[in-house]
């Protein structure tokens, strides 16, 4: 059975929602559990006068710790010691899912769990996408999270 579990989170209420599932099984199958966060800064960079890209990429970083520290202390709420783990995209071309990926190959996971749709925008943590593109390609078994 699933002995060690990942999970991916990027703030929203569904990846919320995965991180509650997946700690449940964690508690169940007395399971290791690693949460991950993916942060894209290979986008942050550049020449500009009026913005010091320095900073944008602190703030992202900043904002994926954070919900790494929310997610853990949900995490500890239900009863499970978790492992939190920031993947920064430095390189255009990587794409979330592969992250997410190559990452449950290297932990090892047994399981990845995710939400099935998650927050869009600039910090560009996670999308519905990404759910979509891991099934396809992850080697690992993959269990989708939906909404309420």
């Amino acid at each position: 059975m699933y002995k060690r579990i990942l999970v991916a989170v990027d703030g929203s209420n569904i990846s919320h929602l995965a991180l509650q599932e997946a700690a449940n099984l964690a508690k169940a199958l007395q399971a290791q559990l690693q949460i991950v966060t993916v942060v894209e800064t290979a986008m942050i960079s550049g020449k500009a006068d009026y913005v010091d890209f320095n900073e944008v990429r602190k703030t992202a970083i900043g904002y994926g710790e954070e919900e790494l520290n929310i997610a853990k202390q949900l995490a500890q709420k239900s009863g499970v010691e978790a492992e939190t783990k920031l993947i920064e995209i430095k390189r255009t071309g990587d794409r979330v899912r592969d992250m997410i990926s190559k990452q449950a190959d290297e932990w090892p996971a047994d399981l990845i769990v995710i939400g099935t749709h998650g927050r869009r925008g600039f910090s560009g943590l996670l999308m519905g996408s990404v759910a979509e593109g891991l099934v396809r390609m992850a080697t690992k078994p993959v269990l989708l999270i939906r909404g309420k």
